[in-house]
């Protein structure tokens, strides 16, 4: 799958735009903070298990994935393998094990409510969204959520774990 003209054309005026369920979501671009945030995150990623069936811990940055229920573009997707070669110049159709989220300023409920629910119906294990302002961290998973003060090391299912 190509990435739609209207979503390159949205990303060239400086908006970010996801479809959630049918539901078309907006967002300016990330700020320079936010970044900061998120290239902090993905320094302090690593994997846990020292096996031959390790998680090898790869992340991508503010990339589309195309889930069943729609298309979004989480601020850190983290992946156990490569995604496959013909999607690596296109919308990425590989279900992420976990994503991490950096909360924008006045995108607070798009992050916190909208968010980890729709991940986790999509087959996402975990789902942590990070809010610099305040520095709750919300580790979301099936079996419920927990709420923390960055900077805490979150352990993911798949045997990675980052720094928040």
């Amino acid at each position: 799958m190509t990435i739609p003209s209207t979503l390159l054309q949205a990303d060239a005026l400086g908006i970010r735009l996801e479809i959630v369920n049918g539901l078309p979501i907006w967002e300016a671009q990330p700020v320079y903070r936010h970044q900061k945030q998120i290239d902090r995150i993905v320094r302090s990623l690593r994997g846990t298990r020292d096996t031959d069936d390790a998680c090898g811990c790869i992340y991508a940055i503010d990339v589309y994935v195309q889930f069943a229920g729609g298309l979004k573009r989480p601020d850190i997707s983290i992946f156990c393998r490569e995604p496959p070669e013909d999607q690596q110049d296109s919308v990425l159709t590989l279900i992420p094990e976990a994503v991490i989220e950096v909360v924008s300023k006045g995108y607070e409920a798009k992050d916190l409510e909208i968010g980890p629910p729709f991940y986790l119906s999509q087959g996402v294990k975990d789902v942590v969204v990070f809010d610099p302002a305040t520095l709750l961290v919300l580790h979301v998973r099936k079996d419920g959520a927990i709420r923390q003060v960055s900077p805490v090391k979150i352990a993911l299912e798949c045997g990675c774990e980052a720094i928040v």
